[in-house]
């Protein structure tokens, strides 16, 4: 067998796709996950996880049995997280004992044994950029500031010049864009990478953060109504009832194909020279909410218009699209996966999965916490 890799949260999404291609290339493969069940509805081991894997439910907040699973491990992919912005806004201790104190743990026992691990790779994320870079006709490249609630109120969705007021272009955001989290989700996610890059300095460990943008693809919870926008809209479609879409529908983001997302991750753990260095994990090209909507629904068949809610949620951000310019001189990354051929996938896969639309009950929440 080839090298030990322990993969946190190696049950979810993006983790079981990493485990299946750990397999592949001949690693030895221990999962740790909890099963969490706003992920997983029937709390069980998916069946898609393969048998050879070495499985151990456990919760990363508990130290000892994260300590024993390190036992033997040579590489280490941690992705196992409380995922939502919304949700984090309320839910604010949860997701900093999870995504913080569960990183802690984590390094804790590396650090406890030194000289056993050899490579850390860190699923970061692209919300810790807040708003993306965007340019000014007039005062050229400006970082734009958090949309005011004065601003939102009257349905002016639009990022605007902080110096001379004009309405901003969206342009590509590369891995020196000023950080800005707009939400505790954020805040954990960048407190992650600085404790993995941290540890890894101090104990010699290479390590690298990967910054995944929009995540989509088979095997997302589609029950899970803080999880990616994609399955929320689908989870939506499938129970005939149409998607609904904070803002106007414009704002962009980048969506990029967990098969991408794993090429991306195979490469930051075998190439030197990602060694210490942080990528952006997207596609280079922004898609708008409403597009997503509308691609959907019209694959699906149905026949449904979506919601427009000209509503604002707060801590949303307008636009955000990677630069991926690093990633692919440094590793030689290429994104295979386009939009359109990932949505059908996503559908024809959706068509046999459970989908309990769970929206309106995640939306009531944020609404009577004053969020929207």
């Amino acid at each position: 067998m080839g090298k030990k890799v322990l993969v946190t949260g190696g049950a979810g999404f993006i983790g079981s796709f990493l485990v299946e291609e750990f397999l592949r290339k001949g690693y030895e493969v221990r999962v740790y996950d909890n099963l969490d069940p706003q992920v997983h509805t029937r709390g069980e081991l998916p069946p898609y996880i393969p048998k050879e894997v070495e499985f151990i439910q456990g919760d990363i907040r508990d130290y000892q049995k994260l300590s024993s699973a390190l036992e033997g491990v040579e590489l280490v992919s941690h992705h196992a997280a409380a995922v939502g912005v919304g949700q984090s806004q309320y839910q604010v201790k949860h997701y900093v004992d999870v995504n913080i104190g569960g990183t802690g743990n984590l390094l804790d026992a590396i650090a406890a044994n030194p000289g056993k691990v050899e490579r850390m790779i860190i699923a970061s994320s692209m919300s810790i950029y807040g708003e993306g870079r965007c340019r000014c006709e007039k005062c050229g490249e400006v970082t734009p500031e958090l949309r005011k609630e004065a601003q939102m109120s009257k349905g002016n969705w639009e990022l605007h010049c902080p110096i001379c007021g004009a309405e901003l272009e969206p342009i590509p955001t590369d891995e020196e864009a000023e950080t800005r989290c707009t939400s505790i989700y954020a805040i954990t996610k960048k407190t992650q990478e600085e404790m993995m890059m941290n540890v890894g300095l101090t104990y010699g460990i290479p390590t690298v953060a990967l910054r995944y943008f929009n995540i989509y693809g088979p095997r997302q919870s589609l029950s899970n109504p803080y999880t990616g926008v994609c399955a929320i809209f689908l989870s939506r479609i499938k129970n005939d009832r149409a998607p609904v879409i904070y803002e106007d529908g414009n704002q962009s983001r980048d969506f990029v194909s967990v098969h991408d997302i794993v090429q991306a991750h195979m490469l930051a753990l075998e190439k030197e020279e990602a060694d210490f260095q942080v990528f952006n994990v997207g596609t280079g090209k922004e898609v708008t909410i409403r597009e997503v909507a509308e691609v959907l629904i019209k694959l699906y068949g149905k026949a449904l218009t979506p919601q427009i809610a000209n509503k604002y949620r707060k801590g949303d951000i307008r636009y955000c699209f990677a630069d991926i310019s690093k990633i692919k001189r440094i590793l030689g990354f290429r994104p295979k996966v386009s939009f359109e051929d990932g949505m059908k996938e996503l559908i024809e896969w959706s068509r046999e999965a459970e989908a309990s639309d769970r929206f309106d009950i995640a939306a009531r929440e944020l609404k009577n916490r004053g969020l929207v």
